[in-house]
């Protein structure tokens, strides 16, 4: 049996998606945390951990950032774009703007806040480690409304005012499947690789590395960082770029670029979709 680490509980975005991934055999294991999935990974608790990495509206997703940095047997073999709506929940015959206490994820809420504001004025936000779990705080009465997918109301009992819900019609969450140390896959044409890096905190450390993609005609698609949180003004440099590992100009660049770092891992190359 495979076994499948997300963020849970049953009910989240991110169960949608491992869904999606149709892993033959698979039993999901819900965590609390895209750490918690990546460790169980790293444990060997799991062969294959989801997780959340890019919001449209919100940007990365930086826990999981954080935990791919921290685990350095993980590498990411694919990946999966929902669209993001949600459904607006309460417990039975609860009046929806007269509740004061709404839960629902941290990035979750930057993508309603327009609508509870019209909706559900009086209504104080409270971080909830996932939305699913925010379904289960109203369900318990630790909140009075949940921001959710709808699966969430059915699993908890809830009734739904509103669904469809986003402030942007066009948000999207993307999802990695992330596995251990697994051998590259043959090149598809329509590759993505991530890297994460560090240099010296000095003049042009960043530029260095960059101009060795550029001058080899690779499109860097995404450029995040992070602090290390190991010293003070250091920190990971996550980039996805378009093209396989193995390709010549990639693995010229990747070469390259990692003389100019004190540190390069590759965090992947996978089959690209969506953006």
């Amino acid at each position: 049996m495979t076994r499948v680490a997300y963020l849970g509980p049953a009910g989240t975005f991110t169960e949608e998606a491992a869904l999606r991934f149709g892993i033959e055999g698979a039993q999901y294991l819900p965590v609390d945390s895209p750490a918690a999935a990546l460790a169980a990974l790293d444990a060997g608790e799991a062969e294959y951990a989801v997780c959340a990495i890019e919001n449209s509206i919100d940007g990365a997703v930086t826990t999981t950032m954080d935990a791919l940095a921290a685990t350095p047997s993980a590498r990411i073999v694919g990946e999966t774009e929902l669209a993001i709506a949600f459904a607006v929940m309460t417990r039975q015959g609860q009046a929806l703007d007269s509740a004061l206490r709404l839960a629902t994820h941290p990035v979750a809420h930057q993508q309603v806040k327009r609508w509870v504001a019209t909706h559900a004025p009086r209504a104080e936000f409270i971080p909830a480690p996932s939305n699913a779990a925010a379904a289960k705080m109203v369900a318990d009465g630790a909140a009075d409304v949940a921001v959710a997918p709808g699966r969430a109301a059915a699993l908890h009992g809830l009734e739904i005012h509103a669904r469809g819900v986003a402030d942007a019609e066009t948000a999207r969450t993307r999802f990695v499947l992330v596995a251990k140390q697994p051998a590259l896959p043959e090149p598809t044409g329509n590759d993505r690789t991530a890297i994460v890096f560090r240099t010296k905190n000095e003049p042009g450390a960043l530029v260095r590395v960059l101009q060795e993609f550029a001058a080899r005609g690779v499109d860097m698609t995404r450029i995040e960082s992070r602090p290390t949180r190991e010293e003070p003004n250091t920190y990971d440099f996550f980039v996805d770029l378009a093209g396989h590992a193995n390709d010549a100009a990639v693995a010229a660049a990747l070469e390259a670029g990692a003389s100019h770092t004190t540190a390069m891992r590759q965090l992947g190359t996978w089959a690209r979709t969506g953006r």
